[in-house]
Formats: C-alpha cells, sequence, structure tokens
C-alpha cells in the first residue's frame, strides 16, 4: 500500500547523502509522492534529488536558506506552480549544529544556530499554511532534536539545545491553532543518527559504541527518522496532532 499517493511534500534540508532529509524524500516517492527538497548547498542538492529519482515530475530541488522569510515563500510558491497548486506535507528538517561551551558561544553563533533551526521552521511553516488552509488539509513534521529534552552534550550546545526546544512549543501552537483548519502539526525528536549532520566525521560504528548505554545499544539509521516522518505525514496518523515522536533508542523515556 502507498501511503502518499499523488501527495505534494516539501522536504527542507535534503542535499546531505546520508542524511534525514534524502531518507525521507526517499521514502516518500516510493510511497507515491511528489517531492520538492529544498536546501542551501544547491550542487549536493541536485544529486541528491536525481538519486532518488531522475524525474523531474516526481522530484524537483530548489535551493533554499530557511532563514529568509523571502526565499520560503519564493520556494513555496515554485512547489505551487510545479504541483498544480497544492501542498499537502511539509518536513521541517533543515538544521545546523555547534558543540559550544555556554560561556563560549558568541551572539554571531547564537543568532547563526537560530536563525536554522527555529526561524526557519516559523518562516517555512508560515508560508505553506494559506495553502493548506484553502485545502482544509495538511501535515506539518517538524525534526526537533533529543537535545530539547536532554540538555546536549554531543549533540550540541545552549543554542541549539534551546532553538530544538523552541521546535516543540512551536508545533503545540501550530497544532492548536490549524487543527481547526484540518491541518496537523507534530514533531520528531532523534536521537543519535548516522549522518554526519554534526561534521565530525565519526564513522557509523563509532557512533554505535557511543550508544552502548541506552537500551538498543546503537545509534539510530536515517531510514528510521524517515519511518516515523512518514507515519505523521500520512492517513495513520489522522487522528495525531501535536505530538513529539521521540526515535532515540531508549535514550531517553518520557
Amino acid at each position: 500500500m502507498r501511503l502518499l499517493e499523488d501527495r505534494v511534500v516539501i522536504i527542507s534540508g535534503a542535499a546531505h547523502p546520508k542524511g534525514i532529509g534524502k531518507a525521507t524524500a526517499q521514502l516518500f516517492v516510493e510511497h507515491g509522492a511528489r517531492v520538492a527538497v529544498l536546501d542551501l548547498d544547491e550542487t549536493s542538492l541536485k544529486e541528491s534529488a536525481h538519486d532518488i529519482s531522475p524525474d523531474p515530475s516526481k522530484v524537483i530541488a530548489l535551493q533554499c536558506d530557511v532563514s529568509s522569510m523571502e526565499q520560503c515563500q519564493r520556494a513555496v510558491s515554485q512547489v505551487m506552480d510545479w504541483s498544480g497548486g497544492r501542498i499537502d506535507v511539509l518536513v521541517n528538517n533543515a538544521a545546523i549544529t555547534q558543540k559550544a561551551a555556554f560561556q563560549e558561544i558568541t551572539e554571531a553563533e547564537f543568532d547563526r544556530i537560530t536563525s536554522v533551526n527555529l526561524r526557519g521552521v516559523f518562516f517555512l511553516s508560515k508560508a505553506v499554511i494559506p495553502a493548506m488552509k484553502a485545502q482544509a488539509s495538511g501535515s506539518i513534521v517538524c525534526i526537533s532534536s533529543l537535545s530539547a529534552q536532554n540538555g546536549g552534550g554531543i549533540f550540541g550546545g545552549a543554542h541549539y539545545c534551546g532553538a530544538k526546544a523552541g521546535v516543540l512549543g512551536m508545533a503545540r501552537a501550530m497544532a492548536k491553532e490549524f487543527g481547526p483548519h484540518g491541518i496537523r502539526v507534530n514533531t520528531i525528536a532523534p536521537g543519535l543518527v548516522t549522518t554526519d549532520f554534526s561534521k565530525t566525521g565519526r564513522s557509523d560504528e563509532s557512533k554505535d559504541e557511543s550508544a552502548q548505554a541506552w537500551p538498543l545499544r546503537r545509534a539510530g539509521r536515517p531510514y528510521e527518522i524517515a519511518n516515523g516522518c512518514l507515519f505523521l505525514a500520512s492517513d495513520l496518523s489522522s487522528y495525531v496532532t501535536g505530538t513529539t515522536l521521540d526515535i532515540n533508542g531508549g535514550a531517553y523515556m518520557n
């Protein structure tokens, strides 16, 4: 059964070849979706889009800096033109991190981290809401982090933790406001995943070793986060909104 047949999806942060965004786009296309992938890194994004599907009717790549309201609005307008006027799903996945001690975080670093991780969610969600309200349906999935729940550490500094915690609150506020319009908004809080999101260059095996204290004794894989996105994007979760799906191997139990 294809769970997203003919749905139009936007996924931000989809350029990295081992990332959650690309894995989610691949899974969604397998389930019949038409996917617009967004990222600041245009070259890598085009390569990822071609890997997902060389068919431009199924996947398009759009360069977008999610920290810019203007660029988010322009990207959404381009998707609307491509799709014939629909946007069914948004996955707010674009993110950056930095591991830094609290007193060492500069104002510029704080602004950079929060601009992408929190303002980006606000801007891109704000851009798609009118289309979703007009069709009286939609699903927004926001990727937060275990850092929002446990204070970070290996995942990022206080600025990253604060931004990702803000995503949790913002998603719940959107769920309350837009639920009456048929729009569901949920978050996923991944734990340690075998991407190179933090630019450490660590191997998958090294990350698995870091997770030995957790119940499942390994790091997550991007496709496992993508599976959660599929659940929240599809009608399998038609009565789910304002919730946080923890996918962390038991590292944090709420």
